[in-house]
């Protein structure tokens, strides 16, 4: 098959995938399903079709479906068990209450670690209410924050699915990716705080109306340590293997072998559930096996998604267009240019960032030796990359941007202009960043 027509496919296929999710409104497993199905069909030898969807669907489950079961069952706890309210309390103590939008931005980044952003902006947008009317704060600017830093740790950060997914799929360290993701994150978050900042100046923009106090008394909350531990501890854990890696690269001292396991992403998360029920605080087997209902019932929906968007990944790899647009590229000297705007080109037609981040991946991924970016460090930047392109654009197509918008009491203009631009404004930012360490680590 000519590259042209090759390439024409394949740009109906995700042509199709924006339609069928964003105008029909069909669901975004059926649509992958089905664009894969078409674009096997259309474009692979017949006895490869069933084997490649296979492939596709199952290897990516295998390489995200533990951690995001785990990570729901973290993020359900700490909601059912007002942890996330004792997390912000203490962060609002350390601040002081005329600095209540940068509690909210801190406690939305810390938070959002384990619990994915749709489930995070709806468990905390009562606090940002309630931070608003009494900082008399916009209510546009203190959701923007808490929207946007939540959203930089998705977009970013395992284990949310995207990231986690493509990490299988290029054989990025897990470990490395969460410090090293942490670490752009934060600037992102500061230019969308600076941009939101901006664009509500000198605009009457309202503070949320007086409403009840969404916090508990402190008696009715878990200890703040206690708290901050199931999403401490994993961290650490895993971080710790990653490091400890780095200087023992053999994998033979003592060290290594006391965080062989624990350090493995799986067991971290594991552990971290374990540590969450400690904040439960009428523990019986009833109320453990209602959070963990609640938790796989969270999961499942993200699993199959993610799953199926890995497959549609797979299918396009397969056709090679991948290795023929490497070619292409390989003398322009874009290098990480080319994943950015793919995943930002993704994101804003289809609206999924998940989606956005694994198809890219996929695409990329037979690009990396021709665009100079096939050692470890290029593939943890260029998967890097992609989460910076899929931050942006967050509009109308995005479930997010409504979730944002009717948490928040806001309409969709005030939207649009504060809080969808502060995503263009953090994923560039990202990417500054990430290209600025591409100098030194390439």
């Amino acid at each position: 098959m000519s590259l042209a027509l090759l390439s024409i496919l394949v740009a109906l296929s995700i042509i199709a995938i924006i339609i069928l999710t964003s105008k029909l409104k069909l669901k975004a497993f059926a649509a992958l399903f089905l664009v894969s199905v078409f674009l096997a069909f259309a474009t692979l030898p017949p006895d490869t079709i069933v084997t490649t969807i296979k492939e596709g669907f199952g290897s990516t489950m295998a390489s995200i479906g533990f951690l995001i079961i785990f990570g729901a069952m973290i993020g359900i706890t700490l909601d059912k068990t007002k942890a996330t309210l004792s997390i912000a309390n203490y962060i609002l103590s350390k601040t002081g209450k005329h600095r209540s939008a940068q509690a909210l931005g801190i406690t939305g980044f810390i938070t959002g670690l384990p619990i994915f952003c749709d489930s995070g902006f709806i468990i905390l947008s009562g606090l940002a209410k309630s931070f608003s009317s009494r900082s008399k704060t916009a209510m546009a600017f203190m959701a923007t924050v808490l929207a946007t830093s939540l959203y930089s740790v998705h977009c970013l950060i395992p284990p949310h699915p995207g990231a986690l997914a493509a990490a299988g799929i290029f054989g990025v360290n897990v470990g490395n990716l969460i410090i090293a993701g942490i670490l752009f994150a934060i600037p992102g978050v500061l230019a969308a705080w600076f941009w939101s900042k901006l664009m509500i100046r000198n605009r009457n923009y309202p503070p949320a109306e007086i409403v009840e106090e969404t916090q508990s008394s402190e008696t009715d909350l878990p200890s703040a340590l206690l708290s901050f531990l199931p999403i401490v501890v994993p961290l650490l854990l895993i971080s710790a293997k990653s490091l400890i890696l780095l200087f023992d690269r053999d994998a033979s001292g003592l060290m290594y072998k006391i965080f062989r396991f624990p350090g493995e992403p799986v067991f971290a998360l594991a552990i971290g559930v374990v540590i969450s029920l400690f904040l439960v605080r009428k523990r019986s087997m009833d109320s453990v096996n209602s959070l963990f209902t609640e938790a796989i019932e969270k999961a499942g929906p993200i699993l199959i998604v993610t799953a199926a968007g890995g497959m549609f990944g797979i299918v396009i790899k397969a056709t090679g267009i991948g290795e023929e647009a490497g070619k292409i590229l390989a003398g322009t000297g874009a290098g990480l240019l080319i994943p950015f705007l793919i995943a930002a080109l993704m994101k804003t037609a289809q609206g999924s960032s998940t989606v956005a981040i694994i198809t890219s991946a996929s695409f990329v991924m037979p690009m990396l030796g021709m665009l100079g970016l096939d050692t470890e460090s290029g593939r943890m930047l260029t998967l890097l990359a992609m989460g910076a392109g899929s931050m942006l654009v967050s509009h109308a197509n995005d479930s997010y941007f409504w979730v944002v918008t009717n948490f928040s009491g806001l309409d969709m203009n005030t939207s649009l202009r504060v809080y969808s631009s502060s995503t263009i404004v953090m994923g560039i930012t990202v990417f500054a960043f990430i290209w600025l360490s591409s100098l030194f680590l390439l």
